[in-house]
């Protein structure tokens, strides 16, 4: 990437020439994100084809998909392992190839080896501050799913333990199944 203003607009990095690293937003900083590992590709790999079968007619899943979101009252387009959104908040027809106009209801985030849950935890609460829903945390090591709320205390999840939630009507999956599905011992 060439040199970039130390202060960049929303409008000056979402203009920015895109290239194989893939950045982020964050206090007017262009940040590159961190290049996931066997796990973390496999664990994205195995939530979204759980996702997209359940999503079909309701919303999309989205993969690496930038969102334009606020954080501390400057533009803030962080980039999620994975998003739902549904028609409702983005309607079916509104193809427009960039980031993502509006707040998804689910942001999935996984934790790489060089992240701490402390620093996912900071994001999740970010992401639920600027109107996500629901943010799952999703621990490779402890394999388990940390769901971040707008309303009440994360829950962490483990094992057979559903993810259900009313949000997300008839979705029916456990962090058992994420994790063997994803193939990680």
């Amino acid at each position: 990437m060439t040199q970039t203003p130390t202060q960049l607009t929303l409008e000056e990095f979402l203009t920015l020439p895109q290239g194989d690293i893939t950045y982020e937003l964050i206090d007017g900083k262009a940040i590159p994100k961190i290049s996931p590992k066997r796990f973390h590709s496999r664990l994205t790999l195995a939530l979204s084809q759980l996702l997209t079968s359940w999503a079909q007619n309701r919303g999309e899943v989205g993969i690496e998909w930038a969102v334009i979101l606020t954080r501390n009252s400057k533009p803030w387009v962080p980039v999620p392992d994975l998003l739902y959104i549904s028609y409702n908040r983005l309607p079916q027809d509104d193809i427009v190839d960039e980031s993502c106009p509006v707040s998804p209801e689910l942001v999935i985030e996984i934790i790489s080896p060089s992240q701490t849950f402390g620093e996912m935890t900071e994001k999740a609460t970010d992401y639920v501050k600027a109107g996500v829903l629901r943010v799952w945390v999703v621990d490779a090591k402890a394999k388990t799913v940390t769901i971040f709320y707008p309303d009440m205390p994360p829950q962490t999840k483990r094992d057979n333990n559903t993810l259900e939630d009313s949000l997300f009507e008839g979705l029916q999956i456990t962090p058992q199944q994420i994790f063997q599905q994803a193939g990680i011992p």
